[in-house]
């Protein structure tokens, strides 16, 4: 393995998109290895993101956001990197950018949250999102300690001990953002936010769209209000997945 830092890019109906990603990713010469986990595309993300230089794993099905996350943090701790780096395969996310999280990183960081907001020109979004945004900014904050301006950013920086507590089979399948910095937090980790900067899509359609908002609304605040009093479940290994080939 050349590098310690892995970076994982989910990616789902990313084709004429994700090959520029991980090109820009590469022609900043930064020392880490990328790996976009396709998951379940029935277009060409996984040829155009190997075709780039990207590591590529595929799921045979469309599982959801986070379990494709999940997959990368399982493949980062099976492979015995020190630190994952996650962004977007859409073209959201400046790839220069990820410099920031590195440096948050080496500062001590367990947790580097990338937020649009800290930059001042964070780009456009509807009214709803922006709502969801600020409620479970305040959340996370008061829950956290921390001040979180940017709770729903997949743009991320995580220290080995941050990857090994989302390594188990507990995550969440499609929508990891709040809940798992409040986890995080009470895992004794430190969050740090570092300004960066986002842009609009390049095209395909936002996991946070229509009636999406609403049940990630919900979703998340059913999550939260049970945090307190979730056990892992004893009828499986904790860590099966990542643990076990």
């Amino acid at each position: 393995m050349p590098h310690a830092t892995l970076l994982v890019i989910p990616a789902y109906r990313e084709a004429s998109r994700v090959g520029d990603v991980v090109r820009e990713v590469a022609a900043l010469g930064l020392p880490l290895d990328v790996l976009v986990v396709d998951d379940g595309s029935p277009d060409g993300t996984a040829d155009e993101a190997r075709a780039a230089g990207a590591l590529v794993v595929s799921h045979a099905f469309n599982l959801g956001y986070g379990s494709a996350l999940h997959t990368g943090y399982c493949y980062a701790v099976r492979s015995g990197y020190q630190r994952v780096l996650q962004m977007d395969a859409d073209g959201q996310h400046e790839a220069a950018m990820l410099q920031n999280l590195l440096a948050a990183l080496d500062a001590g960081a367990d947790v580097a949250l990338g937020s649009r907001y800290l930059d001042g020109q964070p780009p456009r979004a509807s009214l709803a999102r922006r709502a969801g945004t600020r409620l479970f900014a305040w959340i996370a904050s008061r829950w956290t300690g921390v001040r979180i301006t940017d709770p729903t950013s997949g743009f991320q920086g995580l220290s080995a001990r941050a990857v090994h507590l989302l390594a188990n089979d507990g995550f969440p399948e499609d929508y990891p953002d709040t809940d798992v910095l409040v986890g995080h937090a009470r895992a004794g980790m430190r969050l740090v936010e570092v300004p960066v900067r986002m842009h609009e899509r390049r095209g395909g359609l936002s996991m946070h769209r229509g009636a999406r908002i609403a049940y990630y609304g919900y979703k998340m605040l059913v999550t939260l209000l049970l945090l307190p009093v979730r056990r892992p479940t004893p009828l499986r290994n904790r860590d099966s997945v990542a643990r076990f080939p």
